[in-house]
């Protein structure tokens, strides 16, 4: 009879210690989001090997999550949803400063990242400064070449309106029909897009002198210290053909992002005053009010 209850009591720990191993297991999950859009975006199959590579190296299970524009991503950030994001320039500037979101491994640079305002061939305007009392047409918030560096370039303008594309090609659009007066876009958008146009269709009146620098792999703070060097150290170990695939260089630099940021937090200080009509780029300063008049 003791014999049996020794047994019994061992076939329970074991088991016991067999769920908690299973559920152990299964809570262990890392989201992975992505921005899906543009010339830059990969399809979902471009992280299919990095996906069944990070779950057998982590242990764990590895889900990617899609944003198809930079205001979906960036409310994934701010809510820390994302474990780790495959960050453009201008939404890894937002998490790093704002988030709590470290870099950990580049991404894949574009060639000439830069930030353009262009108009129709035919248009008046020959300078950015031109443009104002007109509706030009912006990108999302998150995008470097298509809010935060055009507003940076055009502070101290009042606007009739700004309008904020869900993508560049819908900018390009907007300006084809003369809904905007002007769109801003990065360089090499403006290349992929303007080829499904007639030749000379727009022309470029503006362009940022700064290369913008790539994007990066972040991972949030939640992660455990432990788990995030685990993680550091298997991203820099990722065979060439899977980071080619999913698009990021594991034993490159990290990007420098100073410029960037403090373009980000001049923006940030009149971010509401561009959603009213007229839309002024500027800081409007109080004035004194003498008490006595």
């Amino acid at each position: 009879m003791l014999l049996h209850r020794l047994l019994g009591l061992i076939i329970i720990v074991l088991m016991l210690t067999g769920c908690n191993q299973v559920k152990e297991d299964v809570l262990k999950k890392l989201i992975v989001g992505v921005v899906s859009y543009g010339a830059s975006a990969r399809s979902l199959e471009n992280y299919s090997e990095l996906e069944d590579y990070l779950s057998n190296q982590l242990n764990s299970i590895i889900e990617i999550e899609p944003a198809y524009n930079e205001i979906k991503a960036l409310d994934q950030i701010a809510q820390q949803e994302w474990d780790l994001v495959f960050a453009p320039p201008g939404l890894a500037v937002n998490a790093i400063d704002h988030h709590r979101y470290e870099p950990i491994i580049p991404l894949e640079g574009v060639e000439k990242l830069r930030s353009v305002i262009v108009v129709n061939a035919d248009s008046r305007f020959q300078t950015k400064n031109e443009l104002a009392g007109e509706t030009i047409a912006l990108g999302q918030k998150g995008s470097a070449t298509g809010y935060y560096l055009p507003i940076y370039n055009l502070y101290g303008l009042s606007f009739a309106e700004l309008r904020f594309s869900p993508t560049p090609k819908i900018s390009l659009e907007w300006l084809e029909n003369e809904e905007v007066a002007a769109s801003a876009l990065s360089l090499q958008e403006f290349r992929q897009h303007r080829k499904n146009y007639k030749h000379e269709q727009f022309r470029i009146i503006d362009i940022d002198s700064h290369q913008i620098p790539p994007g990066a792999i972040l991972v949030t703070d939640k992660i455990e210290p432990e788990l995030k060097e685990q993680i550091k150290s298997t991203l820099s170990q990722t065979p060439s053909h899977i980071a080619s695939s999913a698009g990021f260089l594991p034993n490159e630099q990290l990007p420098q992002y100073e410029y960037l940021s403090d373009v980000i937090e001049r923006v940030l200080q009149i971010s509401e005053r561009i959603k009213e009509q007229p839309a002024r780029l500027y800081e409007v300063k109080q004035e004194n009010v003498n008490s006595n008049h």
